[in-house]
């Protein structure tokens, strides 16, 4: 049976808006056969707005593939703020002691080591992308999903239907297109909430990401274009439950003892937002004529800021495996081509799952002796400069195997426009 379209992204998120832009320019498929339905669009804000507060620590592998995409370059520059440098403590060290692990761009010649950008933001430039390079933005919710031999079938929330050849699930943590396509999933429950808030600072970020690690887990501090910061407080349920609802003169005098008065005296300058943490994932990622990427594939623990970075990524291998069967001449949606994808991804994803949850289960428990061995370890890596460069690299996220447009000089892929 002839499909309607080659490809039909579902959901509106940051990895699903990044594949659309990204199919509709490297796949080598004609851009008005890829949609993306998407429930929600971030709507525009003023330029002289606050910082949103969701926002996103984008690695320079994350800004490759943005690029690729041709987002990066839509986004404001005002908006953005580039990071410099990282500092990473256990509760019982302070942020100038020995025992913290700081670690700057210039030690490996780069001029930063990410960038923060408002999520949405990040949003708007990806589906401006894909709209101006002929995509077609279905904005609707998904109703129903059915996998055929030759296409799947996809009905909307307004009555509309249409079939695509592949189906791609980028629709969050509860996705219907994983359910509907029969994909498994494992959750685990971290019993944490992540309290996210901007907040004003008495002393300059300087460009810095900060992290300390408490016994009821990590808080981290990022820098923000306006000199303000974004918090990410992870705690454990009850403690977290009484962060979000006590006075904003508690919560600030609580953030700086949490902060170890870092950046001095701290003060609210948004509502608070509290959401539940879990790690999930997807013991396969594809199934025949469906791929699962970001969110939907897999969610990590906060702590280090990869989860989008993570689905980026994903965005960008899928692309590349849709390309190269575009290029052999292949049904894009059959399993061969989809394995590819998921083979390059899958082990990449689970082991930084395991390595946030060991980190955050590790810090978390070092009680005694256990936190002199932290505070060695840490004071060992600062004062040597191979493992703090080596440190820098991992922040930049550009080790390992990244798909070819995360690369740096990575050559298009076949079809690129």
């Amino acid at each position: 049976m002839s499909a309607d379209y080659e490809v039909a992204v579902v959901g509106g998120g940051l990895a699903g808006a990044c594949a659309a832009a990204l199919l509709a320019r490297h796949a080598g498929i004609a851009p008005e056969r890829i949609a993306l339905l998407a429930d929600t669009l971030p709507a525009a804000g003023a330029a002289d707005a606050p910082p949103a507060l969701r926002v996103v620590a984008l690695s320079r592998a994350s800004e490759r593939v943005l690029r690729a995409a041709q987002a990066w370059d839509r986004l404001p520059s005002a908006r953005l703020c580039p990071y410099e440098r990282m500092c990473v403590w256990h509760e019982s060290a302070s942020p100038d002691g020995e025992a913290a692990l700081c670690f700057d761009a210039a030690d490996i010649g780069e001029p930063n080591l990410g960038c923060i950008a408002e999520n949405g933001v990040l949003l708007r430039a990806c589906i401006e992308s894909f709209r101006e390079a002929g995509g077609r933005l279905i904005h609707a919710p998904l109703a129903s999903l059915a996998i055929g031999a030759d296409a799947a079938l996809l009905a909307c929330g307004d009555g509309a239907a249409w079939s695509a050849r592949l189906v791609i699930g980028a629709d969050g943590a509860q996705s219907m297109v994983r359910a509907r396509a029969g994909l498994a999933v494992r959750v685990r429950d971290y019993r944490q909430l992540a309290i996210v808030a901007t907040v004003r600072t008495a002393r300059p970020h300087a460009n810095t990401a900060w992290q300390r690690f408490l016994a009821s887990g990590p808080l981290a501090l990022l820098p923000l274009f306006d000199g303000s910061c974004s918090i990410v407080w992870s705690a454990d349920q009850p403690l977290a439950r009484e962060l979000c609802d006590c006075t904003g003169a508690q919560f600030n005098e609580r953030l700086e003892a949490a902060s170890g008065a870092a950046l001095g005296a701290t003060t609210l300058a948004s509502e608070r937002l509290g959401f539940a943490l879990q790690s999930l994932a997807a013991p396969s990622y594809v199934t025949a004529r469906c791929a699962l990427i970001g969110d939907a594939a897999h969610v990590i623990h906060p702590l280090a800021g990869q989860g989008a970075n993570l689905g980026l990524l994903d965005a960008a291998a899928l692309c590349e495996a849709v390309a190269g069967a575009v290029a052999r001449r292949e049904d894009p949606g059959a399993l061969g081509a989809l394995r590819r994808y998921e083979q390059q991804r899958r082990t990449h994803n689970l082991l930084m799952d395991a390595a946030m949850s060991a980190f955050q289960g590790g810090f978390a428990a070092a009680r005694g002796p256990a936190v002199w061995l932290v505070n060695r370890g840490l004071g060992l890596v600062n004062r040597s400069a191979a493992l703090k460069r080596a440190f820098a690299r991992r922040a930049l996220g550009t080790g390992g195997e990244l798909p070819r447009l995360a690369r740096a000089g990575g050559a298009p892929l076949s079809g690129s426009g």
